[in-house]
């Protein structure tokens, strides 16, 4: 019978080739050009503005 060897991958393997979907890059584009921080006093306020 064949023996069977399994490879576990190293943690450089598995995050070498994580690319983010389009989809991310746009949701966190739009959000940033969505929010607003403002600051009064010792205080800030972010403020969504969608």
């Amino acid at each position: 019978m064949a023996k069977l060897y399994l490879h576990k991958p190293s943690k450089e393997e598995k995050l070498g080739n994580l690319q983010p979907r389009k989809e991310t890059i746009a949701f966190l584009l739009n959000y940033s050009k969505a929010l607003s921080v403002i600051d009064y006093k010792n205080m800030k306020f972010e403020a969504l503005l969608n």
